[in-house]
């Protein structure tokens, strides 16, 4: 389930990247600033685990940050 809304929070980046390039910095930026609150909150347990539980927000932190860097620029270089 929670791939399944990461999917769809990274599909969305990469449309909203693309359409509207500047306006997609905010909602990434959001989106960015919950997983790393996450992040945090699940690094707070004791040694491994502690990484272990926040390993699924980092890396879901960077598959959102890639994708609306993907649709930026696939947006800046299209010939209009």
């Amino acid at each position: 389930m929670v791939v399944a809304v990461i999917a769809v929070v990274c599909v969305l980046m990469l449309v909203l990247g693309f359409v509207v390039p500047r306006l997609s910095r905010r909602p990434q930026r959001g989106t960015q600033k919950s997983l790393g609150a996450g992040a945090r909150g699940a690094g707070k347990a004791p040694g491994f685990v502690g990484r272990l539980l926040s390993a699924p927000f980092r890396s879901s932190n960077r598959a959102v940050g890639k994708s609306g860097r993907a649709g930026r620029r696939g947006r800046s270089r299209m010939p209009f």
